[in-house]
């Protein structure tokens, strides 16, 4: 069901479904057939942006009660309603009940598709507002979680509140300690998948001969110790989304398994030869380069392109040290409420250290050394003295700079005249300034 404004037509006589399906055809309108309400509820996900026509009498739940778990499940969704001649009085009620029309068999193939095209028309119009509301929601939300004002930042920050409810796979790449995990919790919070699960899994800390029956589960006695069925990550985050951090490390056999899952929208637990249908949003972040480790044989290239529908690239932080002030008043502000104390004042001498200082350890690091800063403790120990690379003294002065001004500007909204005299510049320097750095 991932082909767009598609039509998914529940009908248990395959005479009408043909039809339906072939009227449907020569206007060009993609459409999907099924002979169960039961069949329908697995097919349509989170992600569905479709419409649906059922008819009342099926076997099994029927059409009212599929129009009702659907309503559930997304009430702007539309569905329209097949009925027999004595059920008009059933399909008047169910519109009250939010079913978007009906048609009255026989019905013509002109009426069939005038009622899909006026519906895809509504169901494309509400989607599209539900996700410029969400995407404007995002934005605000995405600056106080995923602080920074560089370019790197704000452009990071764009596309993850464009990616976000779109549902496609994506793959994070980042260094340790840049924030991999922070921004697969943003996609998954700014998503409709936002109300299930966020699952997240360590690929790198797990032995290999637990990894199977963690990510896929298994049977009571599918082996020695397997006292009772386990449910594995994949079906938990069913709905939702699942997390695979450090995925190079996932053992190249079960990243063959992994991609039949994605392929395929079901799994089988270890010891069992029955099939569940899964639908979850697969996000997995990674510090090495998969394209060259698939050259290299050390990981699956097939899974790797599954995976990789969207990328975002996390920058380390020492490309992007124009934050680091902003982002070390943040930690040092919630380590005085942690630890209960008031939060010291950052010095010259201090600032100097954090801008110039390399940050193997990226955003973790930070925090840890606004953490110890707060508790009065040095700001970096001995051994990570004698590690420090410090950029050339142009650099550093630039990228403080552009960090004040920054964050001047976005204290007066932008404002460049009372910017200016907050600053004791005069307009017309703050001006040029703006323009060099690109605010």
């Amino acid at each position: 069901m991932s082909e767009p404004l598609s039509v998914l037509i529940v009908e248990d006589d395959p005479h009408v479904l043909l039809g339906c399906q072939q009227a449907l055809a020569l206007e060009d309108i993609p459409s999907v057939g099924v002979g169960s309400a039961e069949e329908a509820l697995q097919r349509i996900n989170a992600d569905f942006a479709g419409i649906v026509i059922s008819d009342i009498r099926l076997p099994g739940i029927d059409g009212l009660q599929l129009l009702s778990r659907l309503k559930q499940r997304d009430p702007s969704l539309p569905v329209v309603l097949i009925t027999g001649h004595g059920d008009i009085e059933m399909a008047v009620n169910a519109m009250r009940d939010g079913a978007y029309d009906f048609m009255e068999k026989p019905f013509s193939p002109e009426r069939l598709v005038d009622v899909v095209r006026r519906a895809l028309e509504q169901r494309s119009l509400a989607r599209e507002v539900t996700a410029l509301r969400r995407q404007l929601a995002g934005r605000q939300a995405l600056e106080q979680r995923l602080i920074g004002r560089s370019p790197a930042m704000q452009q990071l920050r764009e596309l993850i509140a464009n990616v976000a409810d779109t549902g496609a796979n994506v793959l994070i790449e980042g260094e340790t300690g840049t924030g991999k995990e922070l921004v697969a919790r943003c996609l998954h919070d700014f998503s409709r998948r936002q109300a299930k699960p966020f699952v997240a899994l360590n690929c790198g800390g797990l032995p290999e001969n637990l990894f199977e029956s963690e990510i896929f589960g298994h049977e009571a006695h599918a082996f020695t110790g397997a006292g009772k069925r386990r449910i594995g990550k994949i079906e938990h985050a069913n709905g939702g989304t699942l997390f695979l951090d450090e995925v190079e490390s996932m053992p190249l056999n079960l990243q063959i398994k992994l991609l039949r899952v994605l392929q395929e929208h079901s799994l089988e637990r270890l010891g069992s030869n029955q099939s569940v249908a899964v639908d979850c949003r697969i996000i997995a972040a990674t510090k090495a380069d998969l394209e060259q480790q698939g050259k290299a044989g050390q990981f699956r290239s097939d899974l790797y392109y599954r995976l990789n529908v969207v990328t975002l690239a996390l920058p380390p932080l020492r490309e992007r040290r124009e934050d680091i002030a902003l982002l070390f008043e943040h930690f040092l502000q919630l380590a005085a409420l942690r630890f209960d104390r008031i939060a010291p004042s950052l010095d010259r001498q201090t600032l100097s250290r954090l801008m110039s200082h390399d940050w193997p350890g990226n955003v973790r690091e930070l925090r840890n050394v606004a953490e110890r800063f707060a508790l009065g403790l040095p700001v970096f120990k001995g051994s990570e003295l004698g590690s420090e690379t410090s950029p050339n003294f142009a650099e550093t002065v630039e990228a403080f700079e552009r960090s004040l001004l920054s964050d001047t500007l976005g204290r007066h909204a932008g404002n460049l005249s009372q910017a200016a005299q907050a600053l004791g510049m005069a307009k017309t320097t703050l001006f040029d300034k703006v323009k060099k750095y690109g605010l």
